[in-house]
């Protein structure tokens, strides 16, 4: 697949998936076999397993909305710059909601093989979200 290809199957996952909640789309857009680097959040093995753990950010922060700043592509590979921001709204990392809007600073990697996301290594500043959410002192 060509470069432009694969950046159009991660601009459809941000948009359709984390920004939309669309987790129907995942299937079309992800490998069965999906492996997700989740940094400190820790890892997924499975596409099943990725959706469970993905839950708990859309429970907490139902409103979540990406904004993609850049992305590269080359070969396989997809890189991809962006802030989300939503409203606390459920309980997140024990922490209870506090009705506060945050915004989070993020960088990941994708990896495409057959049309698909096989593989994403994301980062994003976690500490910074609990910052925002009085979870953690500044």
């Amino acid at each position: 697949m060509s470069a432009a290809e694969n950046t159009a199957i991660v601009r459809r996952f941000l948009d359709e998936v984390i920004s939309q909640g669309n987790l129907a789309a995942l299937d079309e857009l992800c490998a069965p076999d999906l492996v997700w680097h989740g940094g400190s959040v820790g890892e997924f093995r499975s596409l099943e397993q990725f959706k469970q753990g993905v839950g708990p950010f859309f429970t907490a922060f139902p409103d979540l909305r990406v904004t993609s700043g850049d992305m590269l592509a080359e070969g396989d590979k997809v890189v991809s710059r962006y802030t989300w921001h939503g409203t606390h709204r459920g309980a997140f990392f024990g922490t209870p909601a506090t009705g506060k809007r945050v915004a989070v600073d993020g960088i990941s990697m994708y990896r495409i093989a057959g049309g698909r996301i096989a593989e994403e290594w994301w980062q994003e500043d976690l500490l910074g979200l609990m910052r925002q959410l009085g979870a953690v002192p500044v």
